[in-house]
């Protein structure tokens, strides 16, 4: 069998969000995952600083590099979609965990049980911090898209920021309060 699981893992650059809706810019799950990799490492950072937290940065980073993988294999599932209703989220949820196992089936047996760790990690914390960061990127989003005129995106921005602030994570809402604002500025106000 091909060692295919990092050939695989490269593909992420073809996999389009978002797919439901009308972009102003594209984006795949390979950008994504970075900007959730980014705005997890900082959500640990914070935890641990300023709320006792005792997670490993690096190990969320890493879990959120690869958070979408199984979408190699499944696609994108619009939001509206997989959370329908429980049944149907369910079985996606069934979909990811076989994509997984194809995916770590690609990979030599010696490497199977760290890489099944940063797919699926069994970590509490590390979950949650992923979980937030990817709520917090796809808000993002959102804001990025609304700033550009895309109304398309205007109910998302408003239920994906209600579903941020339902999230108890300290962290998250300390990274909510500081820099969440300065997002929806333009480069020359950042500057």
């Amino acid at each position: 069998m091909p060692q295919a699981f990092f050939p695989m893992i490269s593909r992420m650059r073809y996999i389009h969000r978002w797919g439901l809706m009308r972009n102003t810019f594209s984006e795949n799950i390979q950008e994504h995952s970075h900007m959730v990799a980014v705005l997890a490492h900082a959500l640990a950072v914070i935890q641990n600083e300023r709320f006792g937290g005792q997670t490993d940065p690096g190990r969320v980073a890493v879990a959120a590099l690869y958070h979408d993988a199984s979408e190699i294999l499944t696609g994108d599932m619009p939001t509206p979609i997989k959370y329908d209703n429980p049944e149907l989220q369910n079985a996606y949820k069934q979909v990811e965990a076989s994509a997984e196992r194809r995916l770590l089936d690609m990979l030599p047996p010696e490497l199977r049980p760290t890489f099944s760790d940063v797919l699926s990690p069994e970590d509490h914390e590390i979950r949650a911090l992923v979980k937030a960061a990817d709520k917090l990127s796809a808000y993002l989003k959102c804001v990025e898209e609304v700033k550009a005129g895309n109304a398309e995106f205007k109910k998302a921005k408003e239920q994906t920021y209600a579903a941020l602030n339902q999230n108890p994570l300290p962290a998250l809402g300390y990274f909510m309060e500081t820099f969440l604002p300065d997002f929806e500025l333009t480069l020359d106000e950042l500057n």
